[in-house]
């Protein structure tokens, strides 16, 4: 089957990457730098400002001569080629084979893809009105090579389409710069004159290699097709599926179960040999009728812990209605994470605190959903509500210990809000206080204790905080922000103790 291949380049792909992130940006003139010989120098402009002529190799300063108003952007290339290696993947639904181009071009090779889409045309356009669509300036040719798909995607001004075998002809007009050269070979070709490729095609190659050495020859080799050229195809992330296909329709809670046992088993060992755990997975169950019916579960921790995982699926087994009955089951780990050595011991010791957590947190979110646990770690700081931080992972060790020398409270309110008091004399606790419309009064209390600002921080006054317990033995946290005499000072309720 002859080879054929798509050129994708995107002409203002750092600048459409900032503008999907801040899209406040996109008619806005605004350009990515980045330190050249102590000097900042543009690297990627936008749209609105290619329109005035900026380009990139200028310098910052003499573009904000001209246009004041234009924003800057550090440019951040680590982010750039993520980005692309993500197109790279996304492009997998086109063809098996797709290779990025740095810094902002893609190579598909479509062989034996294009009919599945009516035709070479149609295949083009369903690509390039998708990222149209998704918010990139985008340009593409097809050609029996390589380098004349690369050349016509990006100096080509015909059809997109280079008919097979007809890439001598597509090139012709095309500048030098078309077959990927270095600056100082076309520094070189400029001063003799040579402004077309079709120039240089019929010249002898003995004459090229003495003037401009093999790699003049093999970038118009690899145009013309007489070179041969490898693409460095990237590796979609694999997929962590199984399937059960049966061979009667399962329409009982106690079949389902088993499909489940079955399909955790063989998803598990495959966890075993990789060195992998599930942290999210998806059952679906596909029925004779032709409906999907579907049941998720999330870990706290990267899990091939068969029996555990069977748990958190058999706790939502009821949500599957089976109907007529179903025909195949599939099981996808949808996030997967690396699995220590010392994790895997810990699952496999029954007296393990920690996996033991692990579990229970686990069954809790399988009952009452996610959302409704959260995890807590101290903080180096003095005001409460920023003394704490919430972490996702069981995984991570706080940097500090928590508070043991002072009490404080269950209940931490994530504002602290304002209240009504009647104070008897300054420095006294209230003798009772108003929260939302209540009067509430004071029968025990305890205090002050006086919290600074960290001043490296923020400037301010202090908080005194009391300790109070109310006539039927409910307790709060309450302080006064300000001192007596200094200024007006205002109340605060701040939490609840057990």
């Amino acid at each position: 089957m002859p080879k054929r291949y798509l050129s994708i380049w995107f002409p203002h792909f750092a600048t459409d990457r900032l503008v999907r992130l801040h899209p406040e940006l996109r008619d806005k003139p605004f350009l990515l730098y980045a330190p050249e010989r102590g000097r900042m120098v543009v690297r990627a402009s936008s749209r609105t400002l290619s329109r005035e002529g900026i380009k990139p190799g200028m310098v910052v300063a003499d573009v904000r001569a001209i246009l004041p108003s234009v924003e800057v952007f550090p440019n951040d290339p680590a982010a750039q080629g993520k980005l692309l290696k993500d197109l790279a993947e996304w492009c997998l639904r086109y063809t098996p084979v797709v290779a990025t181009d740095p810094p902002d071009g893609l190579i598909l090779d479509l062989s034996g893809c294009a009919h599945l889409w009516g035709g070479e045309l149609f295949y083009l356009e369903s690509i390039t009105s998708r990222l149209s669509k998704g918010g990139y300036d985008v340009r593409a040719a097809i050609a029996d090579t390589i380098g004349s798909a690369w050349a016509m995607a990006r100096y080509g001004s015909s059809s997109p389409i280079v008919e097979p075998g007809r890439q001598a002809e597509a090139l012709q007009s095309l500048p030098p710069v078309a077959l990927r050269l270095d600056a100082v070979i076309l520094q070189r070709l400029e001063k003799l004159g040579f402004r077309q490729i079709g120039q240089l095609i019929g010249i002898p190659r003995t004459n090229l290699r003495r003037r401009f050495g093999d790699v003049l020859l093999s970038r118009l080799g690899q145009a013309l097709g007489t070179e041969p050229e490898v693409l460095q195809a990237v590796q979609p992330a694999p997929v962590f599926q199984e399937r059960l296909p049966c061979l009667e329709p399962i329409c009982t809670a106690g079949g389902i179960e088993i499909a489940i046992k079955r399909l955790l088993d063989m998803l598990c060992e495959r966890f075993f040999r990789e060195g992998k755990g599930m942290r999210t997975g998806t059952l679906k169950g596909y029925r004779i009728d032709g409906e999907t019916v579907q049941i998720s579960i999330g870990t706290n921790r990267a899990s091939r812990n068969a029996a555990h995982l069977f748990k958190l699926f058999e706790l939502k087994i009821s949500d599957i209605e089976p109907a007529l009955g179903i025909e195949l089951f599939v099981l996808e780990a949808t996030l997967v994470e690396e699995v220590s050595e010392a994790q895997e011991a810990l699952w496999g010791m029954g007296n393990s605190d920690q996996a033991s957590i692990a579990e229970l947190l686990d069954n809790i979110a399988g009952k009452v959903g996610e959302k409704a646990i959260h995890r807590y770690l101290p903080q180096e700081h003095h005001w409460p509500e920023h003394s704490i931080k919430a972490v996702a992972s069981l995984e991570e060790q706080p940097e500090t210990a928590w508070r043991t020398d002072r009490p404080r409270p269950l209940h931490l309110l994530p504002r602290p809000e304002p209240i009504e008091v009647m104070v008897p004399l300054p420095d006294y606790p209230p003798l009772h206080f108003r929260y939302r419309g209540e009067i509430i009064r004071i029968a025990r209390a305890d205090g002050p204790e006086r919290i600074e600002q960290e001043w490296w921080l923020q400037t301010g006054p202090p908080r005194d905080y009391y300790q109070v317990e109310d006539e039927s033995g409910a307790r709060y946290w309450l302080f006064r922000l300000g001192l007596y005499g200094g200024g007006k000072t205002q109340w605060f309720l701040h939490g609840y103790f057990a």
